[in-house]
């Protein structure tokens, strides 16, 4: 969910832009289809991480926007850290390895 999060920062998004802007971000290495996004955007949504309103989008098109709440800040910073943690403990064990 980090990268969700992470793409929210620069302000709100709907569906169809988080996921390209993903891919964006990526080169192409992350591509996420709807029917696991909707979801999963829904779950952060009832954990205050994100909030919606109805809105429409660049083609005129009815569309929900996202945006990042002050709480889905603080929980970005706690995954960016776990993330930083994983990457060093990783790096570590390839060491030795």
């Amino acid at each position: 969910m980090c990268w969700v999060l992470r793409v929210l920062v620069d302000g709100p998004l709907h569906g169809y832009a988080i996921s390209r802007r993903l891919s964006e971000l990526s080169d192409g290495w992350f591509s996420v289809d709807e029917g696991s996004l909707y979801p999963c955007l829904d779950r952060m949504e009832k954990k205050g991480w994100i909030r919606s309103e109805a809105g429409r989008s660049e083609n005129n098109r009815r569309a929900r926007f996202y945006s990042l709440t002050d709480t889905g800040s603080a929980q970005l910073q706690t995954e960016e850290e776990d993330w930083k943690n994983f990457q060093s403990a990783m790096g570590r064990v390839l060491r030795r390895a």
